[in-house]
């Protein structure tokens, strides 16, 4: 069955929800030449009902993948079972995979809610709001089960890639990785990987993340006639995907690198207790070239 999907609208952009595929975005665009801002999700990706399809999903109560079966809370271990047929461990926590409720909804603003119960008991808050140009979102989380938990958040934006994509992204250093995709190491910047910057994304695949992040990035896509300005906040870590060969990459704010829950000190990720949040958001200014 179709999703039933919601759009929001300001002087220049367009935004299309689908609340009911993991609280996703399926398209933001420009209003008068249609042109796609994220990745543009056509029907066939749409009615294919996966959150990867389309143009940005939400990652609660974890970003990326978990290695040894689960992790340690301080109640106990929390066991987690594959959850995607592409990835072999436990991936971008249970939001994405769970319908979204509405909540409230103006012309250019909305609130979805998720009242989960896997892994354990939370409340997930997505707010979009588009303004001149400028696609605001705001994700948070609320630790509802009795006993206290790790929590870590993101968003997976798909970006559109063409010969003269250019990125800008400052960061310190990168975390290395296995063949299974899970970091073995924190490393100094490869020339390549430097984004301090403007510069165009590697030829080669890219699936890492980089951490000492302050925010901020630009994309600039002077082939297609326009920039993102872009801003996170409770994000000190960003994700760069980059597979060769295809149409898109990912820059994706998140408030922990992979597999957080097995690393020393557990960085970015925070210890909710019975009604704590935590909060990330995540601004993207459109503007003309």
């Amino acid at each position: 069955m179709k999703p039933t999907l919601l759009e929001l609208e300001d002087e220049l952009t367009r935004l299309t929800l689908a609340p009911e595929l993991g609280g996703s975005i399926v398209n933001w665009s420009v209003r008068h030449t249609g042109q796609p801002l994220l990745r543009h999700a056509d029907e066939h990706a749409l009615n294919a009902g996966l959150p990867g399809k389309l143009g940005c999903f939400p990652l609660v109560p974890w970003s990326n993948r978990i290695a040894e079966g689960g992790f340690d809370c301080p109640d106990g271990w929390l066991p987690l079972v594959p959850n995607s047929l592409t990835d072999p461990l436990p991936i971008h926590g249970s939001a994405w995979q769970q319908p979204w409720q509405v909540v409230s909804k103006t012309p250019n603003d909305v609130v979805l809610q998720l009242d989960s119960t896997e892994p354990f008991a939370y409340c997930a808050r997505q707010r979009f709001h588009l303004d001149k140009g400028k696609l605001s979102i705001e994700l948070s989380v609320t630790h509802l089960a009795e006993h206290a938990a790790w929590h870590g958040l993101g968003l997976h934006p798909y970006l559109p890639r063409s010969a003269g994509t250019r990125l800008q992204a400052k960061a310190g250093q990168v975390w290395l990785c296995d063949t299974t995709r899970l970091p073995t190491g924190l490393s100094a910047l490869p020339a390549e990987w430097d984004f301090q910057q403007p510069k165009a994304l590697p030829q080669t695949l890219v699936d890492n993340g980089f951490c000492n992040w302050d925010g901020h990035c630009l994309i600039q896509q002077p082939d297609l006639g326009y920039e993102l300005e872009c801003q996170a906040t409770g994000s000190d870590y960003y994700l760069l995907y980059c597979p060769p060969g295809l149409g898109f990459f990912c820059i994706e704010p998140v408030s922990h690198p992979v597999n957080a829950h097995h690393l020393p000190s557990r960085p970015g990720l925070r210890l909710l207790e019975q009604g704590q949040s935590a909060e990330l958001s995540f601004t993207l200014h459109y503007r003309p070239l």
